[in-house]
């Protein structure tokens, strides 16, 4: 089991390692039954392209839970107290998309750092935008 990252290990500016999550039809699919949010535009290209996407999107709290499992992974045994996204624009299922994180700000008396976050989506654009604040092990 791996101890966890601690506060006087974390410096503002750092950067979390990039993950490129899985977000091929069959995961996102998985994710909408299990969170029971079924809407065809997660989980049909055609239908996705009728109501004017490109193609079928990832779910937008799909996109916040895979942005807490790269805090997870970066700072094993933390707790996030807050995400917060905005969605600026569609990631597109079967496409390969790049999640960033960076330590904007640290608080000496509670442990806690604040992230700023990023979803990049294949094509280059920035789909999603947002800030997190994680309280790290002493």
């Amino acid at each position: 089991m791996t101890e966890g990252l601690k506060f006087s290990e974390v410096e503002i500016g750092d950067d979390l390692p990039e993950e490129v999550p899985d977000v091929s039809l069959s995961s996102v699919t998985a994710f909408c039954k299990a969170a029971s949010h079924i809407f065809d535009r997660f989980l049909d290209h055609e239908a996705a392209q009728k109501e004017g996407f490109p193609g079928a999107i990832v779910p937008g709290i799909m996109s916040q839970g895979l942005l807490a499992a790269m805090i997870h992974k970066w700072a094993p045994g933390s707790s996030i107290r807050s995400i917060d996204t905005v969605f600026r624009g569609s990631l597109l299922v079967d496409s390969q998309i790049t999640m960033t994180g960076a330590v904007t700000d640290t608080d000496d008396e509670s442990n806690l750092v604040e992230l700023d976050l990023a979803i990049i989506a294949e094509d280059g654009r920035t789909g999603v935008i947002g800030t997190a604040v994680v309280q790290l092990l002493e």
